[in-house]
């Protein structure tokens, strides 16, 4: 009887899928050292999963100090799901981190519960086809995740002011990025996109403003920086932390070549990098 029952489950599970239930994955790609690491990591959080959505984002960022920085860990062809919680860049670590936190708060959280919520924060419509379903610019990435109800600009409400894009690096540097260089038709869709995020109203904290607008901020908090670079948006992305009486952030840091909690305050490394105009401040929603 409990085979019978358990063969039963087997199929139901096996067409909840197949009626769309779940997100499509055709193609994957992860190791079996993710998956060691994911285990090590509901081990180590299982007695603070009980934790507030925010608080437990932090702790789940200072689980990952240390785990180096690699770039274009996603440049796989043919597109697909890539789970890599060995080395991160800036993004990824963010998407990595916010989903092992929604995972965590799930009632019974696995593996693969993991992977459709990273799916979901990665791509357009959560659905994987091509290169151009990825949320490549940073402000389409917040977007389009307040849109699913996932996160929360917070920016104008803490009292930002309005920001202008002019968004065109990827459509006119197409021999950076491999998926777009010979691709005359993935070239267009994200030309089109670009014009499609400038038209939307976006806002930003000037360098100057954060201090004073500090007190709307909190930890937890993805913070984006916004870039004067032409044709780009936001340069680099990380978690506010306030510790030790300083608010600071934690993030996969290119010069440190590892997840590090930034030494100095948010300001100090706001104003030390020329190209930076201030921030955007996000929150995830419970």
């Amino acid at each position: 009887m409990k085979r019978y029952l358990c063969l039963i489950s087997l199929f139901l599970l096996a067409l909840s899928c197949a009626n769309g239930q779940k997100p499509e994955r055709e193609h994957f790609y992860d190791t079996p050292e993710d998956r060691e690491i994911f285990a090590a990591y509901l081990s180590a959080m299982g007695d603070k999963r009980t934790l507030p959505l925010e608080d437990l984002i932090v702790e789940t960022a200072l689980f990952f100090q240390g785990t180096p920085y690699v770039g274009a860990t996603l440049e796989k062809e043919p597109e697909g799901l890539v789970i890599n919680l060995r080395e991160m860049d800036c993004l990824t670590f963010v998407e990595n981190v916010f989903s092992l936190a929604r995972t965590l708060k799930e009632k019974n959280p696995s593996y693969e519960t993991f992977c459709d919520h990273l799916q979901q924060l990665r791509y357009r419509e959560g659905k994987i086809t091509d290169y151009t379903d990825r949320l490549h610019y940073t402000s389409d990435w917040i977007y389009e995740n307040e849109r699913k109800g996932l996160v929360e600009d917070k920016t104008k409400a803490i009292g930002g002011e309005p920001l202008v894009l002019s968004l065109s690096f990827m459509s006119t540097h197409p021999e950076s990025y491999k998926q777009l260089k010979g691709n005359p038709e993935r070239m267009a869709v994200m030309a089109e996109k670009e014009k499609e995020i400038n038209k939307r109203a976006y806002s930003y904290i000037a360098e100057e403003d954060i201090d004073r607008l500090a007190g709307g901020m909190q930890s937890g908090d993805m913070v984006g920086f916004v870039t004067s670079i032409a044709g780009l948006d936001i340069s680099h992305v990380g978690f506010l932390y306030r510790t030790e009486g300083r608010l600071t952030f934690i993030h996969a840091s290119s010069k440190a070549k590892k997840v590090i909690v930034q030494e100095g305050t948010l300001t100090d490394y706001v104003k030390r990098i020329k190209t930076n105009k201030g921030v955007m401040i996000i929150r995830a929603q419970r």
